[in-house]
């Protein structure tokens, strides 16, 4: 996991930190650690390099031997504004921080990357904007997750949010959503676990066409909060699988975070608390998901009361029910699975999923 110390001074940095705020040193981050170094000079003999989009604040440095001057992250993106669209490039800067953070957290979850210059099918980013004229629809085809950099604008995307009954909208959760269609079909790769997966979230076979139409057209059903995570994982299998493994990653990536800063819950500091202490782990790969469950429940409610104190909605405006812990719990064994087979699956013909209309 991520840990944010100055390698100087000791001070806290954040992860997109492109120097420490307290002595000021310049710092580039390690994925393959998930630690801060001091941010080599271009002469430098430490092995490592800046990635060439530092100047575009990518604080990811580079191996000397990787056959690039690009890091991981932007090697990774396969569409961007061109170079003369300095608005579009300041929206991407903003975009890439979220997208690195979620590759970190698939790198700490032991998931396969396998990227698109080195095999058919492989993961890939379209980062393209809707405000220059294109037709952008945020969505996952073949490997590839096109995302509209237009959604950087928090007047923009907050308008869809409220357009679309969406109580959370942001530009990792969409991030984390199309990633979760892309390794639904790495992850699922026996007879076996594609039965289980049709049992708790459908058949994916049904139309994905005429269940966009029906979405749109009609709503959720009524009563769908008994048995999905959201509204939007009704419309389809696929959609509720993704949405699923969505918040698997906002679950436990909050609470890494939460662990790596030391955070407890102390049972008898809290009046009327029923509970052990609540301690966070930065992995749950040996834990069931019942402990994950727990320690979120308890968690999350804090969360949501800092947030309210400070006039801010609820960090985590969503209820989990039966029916969505077991399919969260199915994705935690799918993840667990991969981690502990450190596999490099083909993936088979993935879905072609677009997601929200922006337009």
């Amino acid at each position: 996991m991520i840990s944010s110390l100055c390698p100087v001074c000791g001070s806290v940095v954040f992860f997109e930190s492109l120097e420490c705020p307290n002595c000021g040193v310049d710092v580039g981050f390690v994925p393959a650690s998930g630690t801060f170094a001091v941010a080599p000079l271009d002469d430098s003999e430490t092995g490592w390099r800046r990635c060439t989009n530092r100047a575009w604040r990518c604080n990811w440095l580079v191996p000397d031997d990787s056959g690039s001057g690009y890091c991981l992250s932007c090697r990774l993106t396969r569409r961007r504004p061109p170079n003369d669209d300095t608005i579009s490039l300041e929206k991407l800067a903003n975009v890439a921080v979220d997208k690195r953070r979620l590759l970190m957290q698939l790198i700490d979850l032991g998931l396969p990357i396998e990227p698109y210059y080195e095999k058919p099918g492989g993961l890939a980013f379209d980062l393209v904007s809707s405000l220059t004229g294109e037709r952008v629809i945020i969505g996952h085809a073949h490997g590839v997750i096109t995302i509209d950099l237009a959604e950087s604008l928090d007047a923009y995307r907050e308008n869809l949010r409220v357009r679309l009954g969406e109580p959370y909208r942001t530009m990792l959760g969409h991030f984390r959503h199309e990633i979760g269609h892309y390794y639904q079909s790495i992850l699922l790769d026996t007879d076996e676990l594609w039965a289980e997966c049709r049992t708790l979230f459908g058949d994916e076979r049904a139309s994905y066409s005429e269940a966009l139409d029906r979405h749109y057209r009609t709503g959720a059903p009524e009563g769908w909060i008994a048995e999905y995570i959201s509204d939007y994982a009704t419309m389809h299998p696929w959609e509720d699988f993704a949405e699923s493994f969505a918040h698997y990653l906002h679950i436990t990536g909050t609470l890494a975070t939460a662990a790596t800063s030391g955070v407890v819950l102390h049972a008898e500091l809290i009046p009327g608390f029923d509970h052990d202490d609540v301690v966070p782990s930065r992995s749950y790969r040996d834990e069931g998901f019942d402990e994950i469950l727990s320690d979120w429940r308890w968690l999350s409610l804090m969360f949501n009361r800092v947030n309210r104190s400070m006039g801010l909605k609820d960090l985590y405006p969503f209820g989990i029910v039966a029916p969505v812990a077991r399919k969260l719990a199915f994705v935690h064994r799918i993840v667990v699975r991969a981690q502990a087979r450190g596999e490099n699956t083909t993936p088979p013909s993935a879905p072609i999923v677009s997601e929200n209309v922006t337009e």
